[in-house]
C-alpha cells in the first residue's frame, strides 16, 4: 500500500488539479466516500435513520469542508444532524463554499468554540471550564438583573450545555476538526469536547485530530477513533504508534485522484505499508535440482558464555527461512549449547577472554576466512561489548564483500565510533530497538520515539544503509525508500525476538535477495509468524521458540496468497 506524507498529498492534488479534477471536485469526493461509510455503519442496525442522531465536530478548514460536504448527502437520507463547529466558523474558500450549500433548515448548529471576550470572562471568574454543569436553572437569575460578566458566563453555560447534550445524545460522532496539518497542542476548548464520555461510533476524518500524521505522536486530549477515514493514501504518521493506536480501523478512500497524479513525486522519497502482494518472490522457487550451494551460506557471528541463547536463535531463525548452509562462529561454551539446539548448523569455535567473550587478534584469521566463503553474515546477538568484540565489528564491517546485518551488541559495538560505517565495502543492515538507536544517536530514547521516520531515513541516508528500526511499525528506511510494517503483536516483546529476525534477514539476504527487499520481507514474515503464534498460544504465553515454529505458517499463508491469485 502506497503512503504518503501530508506535503506529498499537497504535490498530489496540486498535480490532480493540473489534470483536471479540482481541490473541489477531490472534497465533493471525500464528503461523498465520508458518507457513504458512516451510511453503512448506521445502517448495520436496525434503528431507521431518523432515529440516528449525527454529531460532526467541524473545523474551521478543509477538514469541516469535508464533514460540510459528507453532511449535504446524509440530511437527505433522513438522519438527524448536528454540526458543532469547533474553533470558528468556516474560513477556507471550500469550506465556506461546502457550508452555504447545506439545507439549514434541518440542521442543527451549534457553535463548539468560546470568543476572546468570553475566555477573558472565564479567566477573569476564575470559572473551571470542564466543571460548566449540564443544565441550568435559569429560574434561579430570572429574578434579577444580570451584569455584562454574569451575562457572558450564562452564554457560556448555555453553550457548554448543547454542546455535551449533543454528544451525548449521538449515535455516531465525526471529528473533522483538524487535518495533517496539525503539529502542536491541542487548544483547551476542543480537547474538552473530545473528552466528554459518549457510547457513540466515533470516526476521524483523515487524521484524528490532535495526531501528527508526519512522525506518528499524538497531543494530550487527541481525538481517539474507532474508525479513520483517510483520503487517497495512508499518511506516513498513522503506520507509527501512539498515533496508530488512536485511528482505531483505517479505511482509504478513493477520493477520484487521477491516474498518474502521484508521479509527481518522481525524485521524492518513496513510502509504503508492507502487504503481502509485495512479497509475490517470497519463498524462492526451489526447484528440483536444487542442493545446499544453491540457497547460500549465512556466517552468524553471535554468542558468548553468557548470552548462548541469541546465536541459537540467530541460526535457527535463518534455517527455518531456507538457506542452505549456516556457519556459527562463536565460543567454546556458546558452541556446546548451540550445537544442541542446532545440529543442521556448522561451527567455527573462537578464543575468549576469561569471561567468555570473544577475542580479536586471535580469531581474525578464521574469522576472515569464513567471511570470504559467506553470501551474507549477521553479527552481534549476544556478542557482548568488550574492546575485542569492538574490533571484531569494524573488522567485519570494513572487509566483509557480502551483505552484513548488524544486530544487538554489534550495534552497541559501533555506538562509540559510528563512522566505522563509512569504511564499508558491502551492503549493511543495522536492526536496532529505540534504546540502539538512542545510544548510536547519543540521546534519549523519547527523542527516537517521537521521530522514528525521521531518525531511520537521516541516518540511512547518511552512512548509505539500510535502518530496521524495531517497534510497533517497524520501519525500513534506505536512501530513498521507507516502509512500515504491520504484522506483528506485543506478546513478541521478548528478549531474542529480535536475534530471530536478524537471522532471517540473513537468511533471505544469502538467497540473493536484494539487502533492502530482505529487511522488508524479514520484517514481515517474522511478524506474521509472531501473528500466527500469538493465535496458538496467547501473546501472554509464547516464547520466542514459538516463533521459529510458525515460520512455516508465514510460508504457508505467503503460498495461499499467490494460489489466490
Amino acid at each position: 500500500m502506497k503512503i504518503v506524507t501530508p506535503k506529498q498529498m499537497q504535490m498530489i492534488e496540486e498535480r490532480s488539479e493540473e489534470m483536471g479534477v479540482s481541490r473541489k471536485k477531490l472534497m465533493e469526493n471525500a464528503g461523498k466516500a465520508l458518507a457513504e461509510i458512516i451510511d453503512k455503519y448506521c445502517r448495520s442496525s436496525s434503528v431507521p435513520p431518523e432515529e440516528k442522531s449525527i454529531v460532526f465536530l467541524a473545523g474551521k478548514g478543509n477538514n469541516g469542508g469535508d464533514c460540510f460536504a459528507a453532511v449535504n448527502i446524509l440530511v437527505y437520507r433522513g438522519y438527524r444532524i448536528t454540526i458543532i463547529n469547533v474553533g470558528g466558523k468556516p474560513s477556507t474558500d471550500l469550506a465556506k463554499e461546502m457550508f452555504l450549500r447545506l439545507p439549514k433548515e434541518h440542521i442543527e448548529f451549534i457553535d463548539g468554540y468560546r470568543s476572546e471576550s468570553v475566555d477573558a470572562a472565564i479567566e477573569a471568574a476564575e470559572l473551571d471550564y470542564m466543571s460548566i454543569p449540564k443544565t441550568i436553572e435559569l429560574e434561579k437569575t430570572a429574578k434579577k438583573e444580570l451584569n455584562p460578566l454574569e451575562k457572558i458566563l450564562m452564554q457560556e453555560k448555555l453553550r457548554m450545555s448543547l454542546v455535551k447534550s449533543a454528544v451525548l445524545g449521538a449515535s455516531v460522532i465525526v471529528d473533522g476538526v483538524y487535518g495533517t496539518g496539525f503539529r502542536d497542542n491541542l487548544d483547551k476548548n476542543a480537547a474538552g469536547i473530545f473528552a466528554i464520555g459518549s457510547s457513540a461510533y466515533r470516526i476521524a476524518v483523515d487524521v484524528p485530530s490532535g495526531g501528527n500524521s508526519v512522525t506518528g505522536t499524538v497531543a494530550f486530549g487527541a481525538f481517539e477513533a474507532d474508525e479513520t477515514v483517510t483520503f487517497g493514501y495512508l499518511k506516513s504518521g498513522m503506520t507509527q504508534y501512539p498515533l496508530r493506536k488512536y485511528c482505531g480501523k483505517i479505511t482509504v478512500a478513493d477520493i477520484g485522484i487521477p491516474k498518474g497524479a502521484e508521479d509527481v513525486l518522481d525524485g521524492e522519497r518513496a513510502y509504503y505499508r508492507i502487504e503481502r502482494n509485495h512479497l509475490a518472490s517470497f519463498p524462492p522457487r526451489r526447484e528440483r535440482d536444487s542442493y545446499k550451494g544453491t540457497f547460500g551460506t549465512l556466517l552468524v557471528i553471535a554468542g558468548s558464555s553468557s548470552m548462548r541463547g541469541a546465536a541459537s536463535f540467530a541460526a535457527m531463525g535463518a534455517l527455518r527461512t531456507g538457506v542452505g548452509h549456516v556457519k556459527v562462529a562463536s565460543v567454546e561454551k556458546c558452541i556446546d549449547t548451540v550445537s544442541m539446539l542446532v545440529p543442521e548448523a556448522t561451527y567455527i569455535e573462537l578464543e575468549c577472554d576469561d569471561n567468555g567473550f570473544m577475542l580479536y587478534d586471535i580469531n581474525k584469521n578464521a574469522l576472515f576466512n569464513a567471511m570470504n566463503s559467506a553470501n551474507a553474515i549477521v553479527i552481534g546477538c549476544g556478542m557482548g561489548v568488550t574492546p575485542d568484540t569492538a574490533e571484531i565489528t569494524r573488522f567485519v564491517v570494513e572487509n566483509a564483500k557480502c551483505p552484513v546485518i548488524i544486530d544487538a551488541d554489534g550495534i552497541n559495538c559501533i555506538a562509540s565510533d559510528i563512522d566505522i560505517l563509512l569504511g564499508k565495502k558491502s551492503d549493511i543492515v543495522i536492526t536496532p530497538h529505540v534504546g540502539e538507536m538512542a545510544r548510536l544517536l547519543s540521546c534519549d530514547n523519547a527523542m527516537i520515539s517521537n521521530n522514528r521516520i525521521v531518525v531511520a531515513e537521516k541516518y540511512a541516508e547518511k552512512y548509505g544503509i539500510t535502518v530496521v528500526l524495531k517497534g510497533a511499525g517497524t520501519l525500513i528506511a534506505n536512501s530513498r525508500v521507507t516502509a512500515a510494517n504491520h504484522t506483528g503483536n506485543p506478546g513478541m516483546s521478548v528478549g531474542g525476538s529480535g536475534d530471530i529476525l536478524a537471522g532471517i534477514i540473513g537468511s533471505l539476504a544469502a538467497q540473493g535477495c536484494s539487502v533492502y527487499d530482505s529487511a522488508c520481507a524479514g520484517v514481515y514474515i517474522h511478524g506474521l509468524a509472531g501473528d500466527a503464534a500469538a493465535e496458538k498460544l496467547g501473546m501472554e504465553s509464547m516464547l520466542p521458540r514459538d516463533i521459529i515454529v510458525c515460520l512455516s505458517d508465514s510460508f504457508r499463508i505467503l503460498k495461499e496468497k499467490k494460489s489466490a491469485k
